[in-house]
């Protein structure tokens, strides 16, 4: 694809990276790239496409799961369900964005906006136009649970529903969960029981609950992710009356608890192969270890002043450590039961 030299308007000109690149760059650092903001990359930077890896590893191990137990698998309505997942964190992303800038969270000098342009503060987006969007893919959302529910019945209703009534009282008045402490368990309650066993249920129309228990180590390892990006912003969610968890907790109790969030991922995952739940091959996240100890390093320490090597999402620190860690794992868990499935053990 060729480069397209777009004019500045002072006399110069900007060689505008391919489109690819651009997508990456959004893909990789939840911001807008340089130069003309074509609309896959804002669409891609407006619903924080970057963290949608966790949720494609939840559907990856609900499917995974079912081959390696035997179950039956309905592969459509899996890739439905696995569709449906994918809008929800989008829309849940775009709810987010909308509810805190509506309740005063989100403001020119809050995080949200400094490592990554709030799409209404920063001009790209009004605020109706970011509800249309919300709306939009919401929508999409119920055509795919109201499919998904005439094939299953209405346990999908009670996923389904789960998920976004916990997802949008995590920002949204008058519950606001973040603010109460309860975001976090949120994360692991969604990434969880309902995201895995969900789309488990639409896969296989059965629900066991080792499949549910096998959830439960990437979910931890997952809020993990929230849990450094609240130690991250917990200097202006402190002075704001947001209480997440590490507000409540301060600052080195959270990292600490974070660090044991860490250990248990592992130890959940030799706990569950030793009881059968899981293929034998999992033990591969051990692959991760070495990750973990730098990862351990960084919530060893208080979060510095200035970051101390280039970082396009400053101030978040301890956040993207935690999703370095996440997206290793949760990468090796999947080939480990993939391994599992072929093998049969």
């Amino acid at each position: 694809m060729a480069d397209v030299v777009v004019p500045t308007g002072q006399g110069d000109t900007v060689r505008e990276q391919p489109l690819v690149k651009k997508w990456l760059w959004v893909l990789t650092t939840t911001n807008p790239p340089k130069g003309r903001l074509d609309p896959v990359s804002k669409w891609l930077w407006i619903t924080r496409a970057g963290v949608l890896p966790m949720t494609l590893v939840a559907a990856g191990l609900a499917g995974l799961l079912a081959v390696y137990r035997g179950a039956s698998v309905n592969w459509w309505w899996f890739a439905l369900s696995a569709v449906g997942l994918v809008l929800a964190h989008m829309a849940n992303n775009l709810m987010n964005d909308l509810f805190d800038l509506e309740v005063g969270t989100d403001t020119e000098d809050y995080p949200r906006n400094l490592y990554s342009p709030h799409p209404v503060i920063s001009g790209a987006l009004t605020k109706k136009r970011l509800a249309t969007y919300a709306l939009a893919v919401n929508a999409l959302c119920l055509a795919v649970m109201i499919t998904l529910t005439a094939a299953r019945g209405w346990p999908i209703l009670a996923f389904a529903l789960g998920g976004f009534l916990l997802s949008a009282a995590y920002t949204a008045p008058p519950l606001r969960l973040k603010k109460r402490g309860l975001g976090e368990p949120t994360v692991l309650v969604v990434w969880g029981p309902l995201m895995v066993g969900g789309t488990y249920y639409a896969a296989t129309g059965t629900i066991p609950g080792a499949v549910i228990l096998a959830s439960l180590p990437y979910a931890v390892l997952c809020t993990t992710v929230l849990m450094g990006k609240h130690i991250d912003k917990a200097a202006w969610d402190g002075p704001a009356g947001t209480r997440t968890l590490p507000v409540i907790l301060g600052e080195r109790v959270a990292r600490n608890l974070t660090r044991g969030m860490f250990v248990t991922f592992f130890v959940l995952i030799a706990a569950l192969v030793i009881a059968d739940i899981l293929s034998v091959f999992t033990l591969v996240v051990l692959i991760s270890l070495p990750l973990l100890l730098r990862v351990w390093g960084v919530f060893g320490q208080p979060k510095p002043d200035t970051s101390p090597v280039p970082n396009p999402v400053w101030p978040l620190w301890f956040a993207p450590a935690a999703f370095l860690l996440t997206r290793r794992a949760g990468g090796l868990l999947l080939i480990g039961m993939i391994a599992g499935a072929i093998a049969g053990f």
